[in-house]
């Protein structure tokens, strides 16, 4: 068997180099998850970048509003399948299996949400954060109309967008550091 290959292409900081508050942001992460996933340590390697990160992560991920947490995961599993990031697919696929509390659904997602076992609600929301990912100048006012015929709000609408927007740029991170998710990522919520 071969060496596992490194977790990025760039530098990864040791735990006890890192400042104090990103040391502090990983050891609750560890302490929650069991162990620390690995866009944690790549991202270390700038800290005024992860702290920039993960604060508008949190802002998003985190509020209060029409979306559910398992629906904001579907938006990062459903984009992060059109901008092919492994990371991110294989990474918040778990997250979402475990928010969802089904073992299927990161899967169905991944490969063709179209298909997948949700809501039309749900399959409106991917329709327009997947417009958001790969042709965000073509959206117009009728994807706006359409998303508020399935009761999503103006802040509903920028949260999806929001969410999409963060998570090209994290897709794109992922995919030029070769960032290598977890093994811990592959068994969660299955």
């Amino acid at each position: 068997m071969s060496a596992q290959a490194p977790i990025s292409r760039f530098p990864v900081p040791n735990l006890s180099d890192m400042p104090e508050d990103l040391r502090a942001r990983i050891a609750l992460v560890q302490e929650k998850a069991g162990f620390v996933p690995n866009v944690f340590l790549a991202l270390a390697h700038r800290p005024d970048e992860f702290r920039a990160f993960m604060a508008y992560h949190d802002a998003l991920m985190d509020r209060p509003g029409g979306l559910t947490k398992a629906e904001r995961e579907m938006i990062v599993v459903a984009t992060s399948a059109a901008n092919d990031c492994l990371y991110c697919l294989v990474a918040h696929g778990a997250i979402l299996r475990v928010r969802a509390k089904d073992p299927r659904i990161a899967d169905q997602i991944a490969v063709n949400y179209a298909k997948a076992d949700i809501t039309p609600r749900q399959r409106a929301m991917l329709d327009f954060a997947v417009k958001v990912a790969t042709r965000s100048q073509a959206v117009g006012p009728e994807d706006h109309a359409t998303l508020a015929a399935h009761g999503f709000s103006p802040d509903d609408i920028w949260d999806i967008a929001s969410i999409t927007a963060l998570f090209a740029l994290s897709n794109r991170i992922a995919s030029v550091a070769e960032l290598r998710p977890n093994d811990e990522f592959f068994g969660m919520g299955r």
